[in-house]
């Protein structure tokens, strides 16, 4: 989700374009290295259990085509940059966050999101697509799997964009050889969360909800989305009633009789849009007439690259957000 104006998706369906929108609102080496003498690299084949079977990865990938939610970010991370990248969040130029891009010695190609470019994937001959967090959706990895071996998101992800930071950095550090630095950013987040929910004990007696604007349309997003995803493991509990509404989905439409579904300890609402939308919901009788608005207890998420990195469910996005996120958080409880 970008929360500033998006104008890509004017190109996608309706039906799409909600989707990616509701999805997406939050020192690099220059690729793996193999043996140059033409020997496959130390620990290759490997294989990768995906939600379409087993893909084999012949050797370590030079040339990395990173499509699916924060594959690009997670591939920096592990000291990769790859050749194609998917801009999810409409960031241009590199098509990352800005805590990011800097990870890049050049920009990358741009490759399309809900649709690619399948053109521009097959010209750069990449080894392998990476496309751990996507839409689930079998006919995009049969159009997608004649130009690369294409490693989709973990067979146990059952929500659409529902693979978790910790599954993504794990199953693309298999499949660029850098497993034990993929450990090792999973541990490092982890022990952050851990510290976290020390030093904020209280977080864990409180409901959240999250909320988000789009388009006049308020809904809710739910465990198996990042967001949600990053507050829960700070300690906070979910409110079970909007799981339940949200039907196995990672979002639910809300009608506006239902907008008071997110009162909670603690609410938290993305604006989808242009600093119109923000203003809007900072007005609208709606929102601010739920009993968490009234209590103080409601943060409209108002900051771009706040909301973009609080979205990307990368471990540099999500480090990111939680330097800032944690004290508007304390602030708001406290009054």
């Amino acid at each position: 989700m970008n929360p500033g104006p998006s104008t890509r998706f004017g190109l996608v369906a309706a039906g799409a374009l909600s989707t990616v929108l509701l999805a997406a609102c939050g020192g690099g080496g220059s690729g793996a290295s193999s043996d140059s003498s033409g020997e496959t690299a130390e620990g290759y084949p490997v294989t990768v259990e995906t939600l379409f079977g087993d893909v084999e990865i012949e050797d370590r990938p030079q040339n990395v085509a990173a499509l699916g939610w924060s594959d690009a970010e997670t591939a920096l991370a592990l000291g990769v940059q790859p050749v194609g990248v998917a801009d999810w969040q409409d960031y241009g130029g590199a098509g990352v966050g800005p805590w990011a891009a800097d990870l890049f010695d050049s920009e990358p190609t741009q490759l399309g999101t809900m649709e690619p470019n399948i053109e521009a994937i097959a010209s750069l001959d990449p080894d392998v697509i990476l496309d751990t967090r996507s839409d689930n959706s079998q006919d995009r990895h049969d159009l997608l799997s004649p130009v690369a071996p294409v490693v989709g998101p973990p067979p146990e992800v059952e929500v659409t964009y529902g693979t978790t930071w910790q599954q993504q950095t794990r199953q693309v550090a298999q499949v660029l050889g850098e497993e034990e630095r993929g450990e090792e950013l999973v541990t490092e987040l982890e022990g952050r969360f851990e510290e976290l929910r020390g030093d904020n004990p209280e977080f864990a007696d409180l409901t959240i909800a999250v909320g988000a604007y789009f388009d006049g349309q308020y809904g809710a997003y739910v465990p198996g989305d990042t967001r949600v995803d990053v507050l829960t493991e700070l300690g906070f509990e979910y409110k079970p009633e909007l799981v339940e509404m949200a039907d196995g989905a990672f979002y639910t439409d809300l009608s506006a009789e239902l907008v008071e579904e997110l009162d909670a300890d603690l609410t938290i609402v993305f604006p989808i849009g242009d600093a119109e939308t923000t203003a809007f919901l900072k007005e609208d009788p709606v929102l601010q007439g739920i009993g968490s608005a009234e209590a103080g207890r409601l943060i409209v998420l108002d900051d771009p690259e706040l909301a973009n990195a609080f979205s990307s469910g990368s471990t540099l996005g999500i480090n990111h957000a939680l330097d800032e996120i944690v004290p508007i958080i304390r602030d708001t409880l406290e009054g």
